[in-house]
């Protein structure tokens, strides 16, 4: 046999690998060991954890119990009574575990007691065992006194593996990853009793009474408990799916990460981006993007028909028809969310379908169609429905919270205005406004417009669409300090040329029939010819022309044409100068009167921990209670003072971000910081002026970083001159330019 390199790896080594995939960090012990107890048919089980799981896991529960011979049989390699063979595996596994790895890969990386008696006598002598695995050899078994049930102590986790221990992350986040599983598990087990202690502290325990809105209260508190809507769905069709059920939560009653959106397949928490992104589609919009629901979701499937063989931490499913997964979840919420009255109605539910449009071919004039209309009837028919179509687009109707049908009534110029400059946000703060807006009727002149025509409707009447719109825009936020001030709001577009200058060959002076007008040359935002460049430090050398869609600039380019997203810059800019501000020490605003906010387990747990960072971004907040703070004081920025209620986003942020083990403390600060420079920030559908597009171009020039937003998007899009003239086939052979 000829000499290789390639070698079979030695018993250890193996065991090694194999626990560095099914055991990461302390959370992944607490994982296993509470999975085995609700497989042992538990009804009670305590997490105890000290110095967030690094220096001891605790495991105790009621369950079924073993005997000598299970416990010397369980901690053996790749041994489970979860599974016989791999027919059962193809099946479809009802167990939590079944992978027979958890007891013996734990034991590899640290000090293992296990302490189980069996609950029937009749399956073992009274007493229990009492079995100590270390390093993945067995140390001693002996009898002992105990209850029915098992208990299993993990200490010094990773001591024969320091590589492993040395990237453990901090007490606070190793204790969020504890706190995730745990919490999740309580959540999914209302009729299991499950206590959670952290240095003998307890964080939370449900009452086992199998009522989910009780567990919820538990672990989320009363004001979450109170806000939640029950989800029901059974016997479900058109889909894999036999029932999703739960709880969801208001629209109002949200955080600003994915933290709280819990979801179940069969019992098991799984972290699946299909089914939240179907959750939070149910929501029609009623939350906005940078917002996340609380919600507790049990998906029912037959075994059958969901893989939970994907990865050996049994994190991620598999569906047989995801696309039936989505559907069905996304109507079960929806359906839910209708009848407590939080969605407005949606056709074609109820009276609220709209008519359906009478789609025909048009008949000439003087003819008539099937039902006896002539060509010129239909013609006005259209025109009417136009009308109408375009009233509804950019006035529609909206019911108030309670459900209730809101009158059906154009919104006032100023209501329009107000909801066309705030409700975009380009990186996902606030709900995104439509891009478009119903163009004018046809057959309108632009010299006498539509009735439809919204005063301030950001669309202009026909043989006008290169102008901006005539009227002015308030800037819906005060930039203060942080922006280049008044000059950027609205002062509104010139008037746009008479009808004869954007005239077609009908009526054109002179009846002249020509397709195109004669020589044109490019205007700025003035009208007048855009001659003068700017030169710039860091950003090109550029030539203002215009603006597009009320949102991004239009220049030109020594390299060719440039497009500016307005809200990326300006969000930019502002997060520079907020930075330096609080890089200098965050401005504080005493409250008049401490608000006291409740928190959920997982962030009053954490609030010690997160305190002085808090503290670094101007909230002063004291422990009121085992689950409330009293916040004292809050940042003052952009010429005002944060709500207190703020303290909970920023603090769940840290909670989330620390059990994803991304980021710093600095970094994670840095982020809310980001957050913060978003919201004052100019947003799409805003007409500006040329002297504020100027100034924003300089204070973008002055930015460390003008190319990107803080949140990682481009600020300026570049379309070299080349690439247009291929476009345009400019290289045509024989073509002279």
């Amino acid at each position: 046999m000829p000499d290789t390199d390639i070698r079979r790896l030695d018993q250890a080594t193996v065991e090694r690998i194999a626990a560095g995939e099914v055991v990461e960090r302390p959370a992944s012990v607490v994982k296993e060991l509470v999975e085995n107890s609700l497989d042992a048919d538990a009804t009670r089980v305590d997490v105890a954890v000290e110095n967030g799981g690094v220096d001891g896991v605790t495991v105790a529960d009621d369950g079924v119990g073993m005997t000598e011979a299970d416990v010397r049989a369980a901690v053996q390699e790749h041994t489970t009574s979860k599974i016989r063979d791999i027919d059962d595996l193809e099946g479809g596994v009802g167990t939590l575990g079944f992978r027979g790895e958890a007891l013996h890969t734990i034991g590899a990386v640290s000090r293992t007691t296990i302490r189980t008696k069996p609950r029937d006598p009749d399956d073992g002598p009274a007493e229990g065992t009492e079995l100590v695995y270390e390093g993945g050899e067995v140390q001693s078994v002996e009898p002992v006194g105990r209850p029915a049930g098992t208990t299993i102590e993990v200490g010094e986790l990773f001591f024969n593996t320091p590589a492993r221990k040395k990237y453990l992350k901090t007490r606070a986040t190793e204790f969020s990853h504890v706190n995730r599983v745990v919490t999740r598990y309580a959540l999914a087990n209302p009729d299991v009793a499950v206590s959670l202690s952290h240095d003998d502290r307890e964080v939370f325990a449900t009452t086992g009474q199998g009522d989910l809105r009780s567990a919820v209260l538990s672990v989320y508190g009363r004001e979450v408990a109170q806000a939640m809507e029950s989800v029901e769905a059974r016997e479900l069709d058109d889909g894999p799916l036999d029932a999703v059920a739960g709880l969801v939560s208001h629209p109002e009653t949200t955080r600003s990460t994915r933290e709280y959106v819990s979801t179940f397949v069969n019992g098991r928490y799984v972290s699946s981006k299909l089914v939240r992104d179907a959750v939070l589609s149910a929501y029609d919009g009623q939350l906005a993007s940078d917002r996340y629901p609380f919600v507790v979701l049990e998906l029912s499937v037959d075994p059958g028909q969901v893989d939970v063989n994907v990865h050996p931490r049994k994190m991620e499913v598999r569906f047989s028809d995801e696309a039936g997964v989505r559907r069905q979840v996304h109507d079960a919420v929806e359906d839910a969310l209708l009848d407590a009255g939080l969605l407005r109605s949606s056709a074609p539910r109820g009276k609220s379908k709209a008519a359906e449009a009478d789609v025909r071919p048009e008949p000439a004039a003087g003819q008539t169609d099937d039902a006896g209309t002539t060509g010129s009837e239909t013609a006005e028919a259209a025109a009417s429905a136009g009308d109408t179509a375009a009233r509804d687009t950019r006035n529609p109707t909206r019911s108030p919270a309670d459900g209730s049908s809101a009158p059906d009534e154009p919104a006032s110029p100023s209501t329009a205005d107000s909801e066309a400059s705030t409700s975009a946000d380009d990186d996902g703060s606030a709900t995104a406004a439509a891009d478009t807006e119903a163009p004018s009727t046809a057959g309108s002149s632009a010299a006498e417009p539509s009735p439809s025509t919204d005063e301030g409707d950001a669309s202009s009447t026909a043989g006008s669409s290169d102008w901006g719109t005539t009227e002015r825009r308030e800037r819906p936020t005060d930039l203060g300090e942080f922006g280049p001030g008044d000059s950027r709001a609205s002062g509104g577009w010139p008037d746009p040329p008479s009808s004869s200058d954007h005239a077609g060959p009908a009526t054109a002076a002179g009846g002249d029939d020509r397709k195109f007008g004669g020589e044109r040359t490019q205007a700025t935002l003035t009208g007048d010819d855009a001659t003068e460049t700017t030169d710039y430090d860091a950003l090109p050398r550029l030539e203002v022309l215009g603006q597009y869609r009320d949102t991004y600039f239009v220049a030109s380019s020594p390299d060719g044409l440039v497009l500016v997203d307005q809200h990326a810059a300006d969000e930019r800019v502002n997060y520079e100068r907020l930075r330096a501000r609080f890089e200098e020490g965050a401005t504080a605003q005493a409250l008049a009167e401490p608000v006291e906010l409740e928190l959920t387990a997982g962030e009053a747990a954490a609030f010690p921990d997160y305190r002085e960072a808090l503290s670094a971004l101007g909230f002063r907040a004291e422990r009121t209670g085992d689950r409330t703070v009293a916040v004292t004081a809050v940042p003052a920025v952009f010429r005002k003072t944060l709500d207190p209620a703020d303290l909970r986003d920023v603090l769940a942020g840290f909670v989330a971000e620390g059990a994803d083990g991304e980021g710093t403390v600095d970094e994670l600060a840095d982020e809310f910081v980001a957050d913060l420079a978003c919201y004052p920030s100019i947003t799409g559908n805003t007409s500006l002026t040329e002297g504020s597009v100027v100034d924003l171009l300089a204070a973008l020039d002055d930015c460390e970083n003008p190319w990107a937003c803080p949140h990682g998007r481009p600020t300026l899009v570049s379309f070299p001159a080349d690439e247009i003239e291929a476009r345009f086939e400019r290289d045509y052979p024989g073509h002279g330019g």
